[in-house]
């Protein structure tokens, strides 16, 4: 009698565990992330819509006003506010972009697809960092876009200038993100997190200096600018704007004046490593949230 052939079962691996899972998770989060913003072609148009205003309608409005109050010998006539305002507004398209990505959280909740995604066989870190990955990498994009209209605004195309721009906008979309889904991670409707974008966000914004210069503001306001964390991206998009652009000293100082804390200059460098710090942080929060059983 022939000995019967004894063959092992194949082996079964249970997804999850590793790093390649992980990082796979984070791929597929992310593509989802760009294939939602790319099929909302309204989203795209409308997004743009608002900075396009702040810019060329507030921004001229302002600039009569600003340059009536300027101190005398400063050569306002050299700069244009809307200059002044144009990281700012850079910084807003990031800002509204970024929350907005954060939304689809609440979305993906209210209808269930969150929850398949929860019990998907690897770790709820990953999909918290496809998430901001994805989110940061969309509200890029959109900021790169209002990149183009630079010039309009006596902004030069400084291949360095540029670069340094992008880098700034990557960091701020990926600490607004973060932010965005900390406070997005225990909303269960949309209407919620709407309330809560009107008391965090906007603050966030015109705190920022965004629109005009931080200094010579009241105590209570200048405490608050300090502690905004958009005030440390929005002043290195500044200061990276006006050292490229040709203006007297005087009015370089009236415009580009920087973060104090007291009668101390905040270095550009110690500016992006503590928002960078705080978005690590928020980061580590919404992955605490999301691990966290439903």
């Amino acid at each position: 009698m022939s000995a019967l052939a004894v063959t092992s079962p194949a082996e079964v691996r249970v997804a999850g565990g590793r790093l390649r899972d992980d990082a796979r998770a984070v791929g597929m989060v992310w593509r989802r992330e760009l294939i939602r913003f790319r099929r909302n072609r309204l989203r795209i148009i409308t997004s743009l819509v608002q900075p396009v205003l702040f810019l060329f309608v507030l921004g001229t409005g302002l600039s009569s006003m600003i340059s009536s109050r300027l101190p005398p010998g400063s050569g306002g006539g050299a700069v244009d506010f809307r200059t002044f305002m144009f990281p700012g507004v850079v910084a807003m398209t990031v800002l509204f972009t970024s929350i907005f990505s954060a939304v689809s959280i609440v979305w993906d909740r209210e209808f269930g697809f969150l929850r398949e995604m929860l019990v998907a066989p690897v770790r709820r870190g990953s999909l918290v960092v496809g998430k901001c990955a994805g989110g940061a990498t969309v509200a890029t994009a959109q900021a790169i876009v209002m990149l183009a209209l630079a010039g309009l605004v006596h902004v030069p195309y400084s291949p360095m200038l540029i670069v340094t721009l992008v880098g700034e906008m990557v960091l701020t979309a990926f600490v607004i993100t973060a932010l965005g889904t900390v406070l997005a991670s225990r909303m269960a409707q949309v209407e919620s997190f709407q309330v809560v974008m009107q008391f965090v966000v906007l603050p966030l914004f015109f705190l920022s200096g965004a629109l005009f210069p931080l200094k010579g503001l009241p105590t209570w306001l200048g405490a608050l600018a300090r502690i905004d964390p958009l005030s440390y991206l929005v002043d290195p998009m500044r200061k990276a704007v006006f050292e490229h652009i040709h203006v007297s000293p005087r009015l370089a100082a009236y415009f580009d004046q920087g973060i104090t804390w007291g009668s101390w200059h905040v270095p550009t460098g110690l500016e992006l490593g503590l928002a960078a710090a705080f978005g690590v942080i928020m980061l580590g929060i919404a992955i605490a949230a999301f691990s966290r059983a439903e």
